[in-house]
């Protein structure tokens, strides 16, 4: 399988994480024990279990300080890895803001490092939104983002930038922006036994949290699973299917405060009929930690990052649902090259610069990020507008 974060994955060892960090963990695997045991059948759904792991108070991967992002964090994102692909972004933007006359609301900015690429790039094409929004839950990660904005843009563009702790209640125009969101979102997993399928569950033994498997009680996760067992090839004995249900819900959030806006979502993942391939038999997921990849959830509790591959059909579906139009689906590839990312840099400048060259190889590759990311646009009141720069190379759509 692919490697879906942007740095390349590490190889030998995992690294030690230090007294104060194993000390960290392993409150947080007390508090998710005590939630096992308060639960009827000693069992917690993996999904709420990656919920407590990522954004437990306090507690979380993303809601405690450690750094993420980076070479000294866990992971490296597309934004972090090139400013080139925060101006690329930047370029599809300020045809949306034209049309919609709007703003920009970011969910979940990382390091900030996209914002600042965009804004700059947004003063350049003189398309600059009144206000930059981002909405990040983690007290921690707001203030490494305040710090770091307020460190690299002028102080004019600074003062566009605000921050918030839930979506706007009134009606939003113009961009909306998840990058890398919605893989972090918890997951439900089910498994195949013979002819049945188990949801798999966590649980406590002997001091120990391990996984577990129980009967499927939910009728959404039951209706979902028929729907899936109609669209894809027979799945065989033991195959794991992941249900990102959350990452539906966000969608159907998002809609509901939608005016003349469009939602832009950059994440790995497949069509439906690929994501559930028979020969994916193990899901997607997939735990970062300082750079090293592994399949491992219970280890690192609260240390690690816990990822999974986005359904983009489930996606589509939740918009369609929502009342919203899907205007485009590409790979990530096609998407920066349809921006003009080429256009950007000479060829001279590539050649004389490996570390320049290095990073477009990773944003372009498909043995990188260029095919296993994707971009799909949701939009709501555009509907004289094309779906922008971004999908004029290749439009994917018919895939989904």
């Amino acid at each position: 399988m692919e490697n879906s974060k942007s740095s390349a994955v590490a190889s030998g060892a995992m690294p030690a994480p230090g007294v104060a960090a194993n000390a960290h963990s392993e409150r947080l695997c007390q508090h998710i024990r005590a939630l096992i045991a308060a639960s009827p059948d000693q069992k917690m759904t993996f999904a709420d279990f990656m919920a407590e792991a990522l954004y437990a108070p306090g507690l979380g991967y993303y809601s405690a300080g450690s750094v993420k992002f980076g070479s000294q964090g866990d992971f490296t994102t597309a934004a972090e890895l090139s400013s080139y692909y925060g101006r690329c972004l930047a370029r599809h933007c300020a045809v949306i803001l034209t049309a919609s006359g709007g703003g920009i609301l970011e969910v979940g900015a990382g390091s900030g490092a996209m914002a600042a690429a965009l804004l700059t790039e947004l003063e350049v094409l003189q398309c600059l939104p009144e206000q930059y929004a981002i909405l990040e839950l983690s007290a921690d990660l707001r203030q490494r983002q305040q710090a770091f904005l307020l460190a690299t843009l002028p102080e004019a563009l600074f003062r566009r930038l605000c921050w918030l702790d839930r979506l706007p209640e009134e009606t939003f125009n113009g961009v909306i922006l998840a990058n890398e969101l919605l893989d972090a979102m918890p997951i439900h997993r089910l498994c195949r036994q013979g002819q049945d399928w188990q949801e798999i569950c966590v649980t406590e033994v002997a001091g120990e949290l391990c996984m577990a498997q129980r009967e499927i009680t939910s009728e959404r996760l039951l209706s979902a699973l028929q729907a899936i067992q109609e669209d894809c090839e027979p799945l065989p004995d033991g195959y794991v299917i992941e249900l990102g249900l959350a990452a539906s819900d966000w969608i159907k959030a998002i809609a509901d405060m939608m005016g003349k806006a469009s939602l832009l979502i950059v994440d790995y993942g497949y069509p439906r009929t690929e994501f559930y391939h028979p020969q994916r038999e193990n899901g997607t997921l997939l735990c970062y930690f300082r750079h090293h990849a592994h399949d491992n959830p219970l280890s690192y509790v609260g240390l690690q990052d816990i990822t999974a591959h986005i359904d983009f059909t489930a996606i589509a579906l939740a918009a369609n649902d929502s009342a919203l139009s899907v205007d485009g689906f590409t790979t990530q590839a096609s998407f920066l090259l349809g921006c003009g990312l080429l256009d950007m840099v000479s060829a001279e400048a590539i050649t004389a610069d490996p570390v320049l060259a290095q990073q477009l190889q990773t944003l372009l590759m498909p043995g990188s990020m260029g095919e296993v990311f994707k971009v799909m646009a949701l939009s709501r009141g555009l509907e004289e507008l094309s779906a922008g720069p971004g999908f004029s190379l290749r439009d994917e759509r018919y895939r989904l």
